[in-house]
């Protein structure tokens, strides 16, 4: 799997509804930027009690997803950004359904980890100005996911995102954020447990997820 890596974003938090600061208004970066284990060189998270960290380190969102989101809400001028739903990598042609939690991409020279799906929160409804887009989100799991840097290193736009080692199979993105997060049916607390049991989870999803389904 092959993918053109069409815009890498970045942000710094500013402020976003009062006095509280987000860096969801990400924006394309030109030349190559440097990717950490912590994330993009300049990019930001206002809030690390829910963001950044080694499991966070770079969120993507696909591009394949705006065509929806334009049947909801007609032509959002935020749906001509790569960075509209505060997402580091914008690409088409890979979404939830093909992303296995541990397939390893390469992404110039640096080597990154799918490691959990994206929980929506309200920023994303407040910069669009939308009511219900967490609700969509949940329905329908356009959600996009974050990997965690296995291999620091440099990438630019215009780069592959090339997938070059397997996931767990069976695993997906989709899957995984359907089991957690999903509205169109019942929790499954055994299949909740399964994913909390996974190896290369998230940390910090594992122990909300054990938190769950033990209380």
């Amino acid at each position: 799997m092959i993918v053109a890596v069409n815009a890498i974003c970045a942000a710094a938090a500013v402020p976003f509804r009062g006095e509280e600061k987000s860096a969801i208004a990400k924006q394309p970066l030109s030349g190559k930027v440097r990717i950490t284990t912590l994330g993009l060189a300049g990019d930001e998270q206002a809030d690390l009690v829910h963001h950044g960290g080694p499991d966070m380190a770079v969120h993507h969102y696909p591009r394949d997803h705006h065509d929806y989101w334009r049947s909801e809400l007609g032509d959002h001028p935020l749906l001509a950004e790569p960075g509209a739903f505060g997402s580091n990598l914008f690409t088409i042609g890979i979404t939830e359904e093909d992303v296995l939690l541990g397939d390893r991409f390469r992404l110039g020279s640096a080597l990154l980890e799918a490691c959990q799906p994206r929980q929506p929160c309200w920023k994303i409804e407040h910069r669009f100005g939308e009511k219900a887009m967490v609700k969509r989100i949940l329905r329908t799991g356009r959600c996009g996911w974050f990997y965690r840097v296995i291999e620091e290193g440099e990438a630019e736009a215009g780069d592959r995102l090339e997938k070059v080692a397997d996931g767990l199979a069976g695993w997906s993105m989709a899957r995984i954020f359907n089991a957690i997060w999903g509205t169109t049916h019942k929790s499954d607390p055994e299949l909740l447990k399964e994913i909390a049991e996974l190896p290369l989870l998230a940390e910090k999803l594992r122990a909300k997820l054990v938190v769950r389904t033990t209380s």
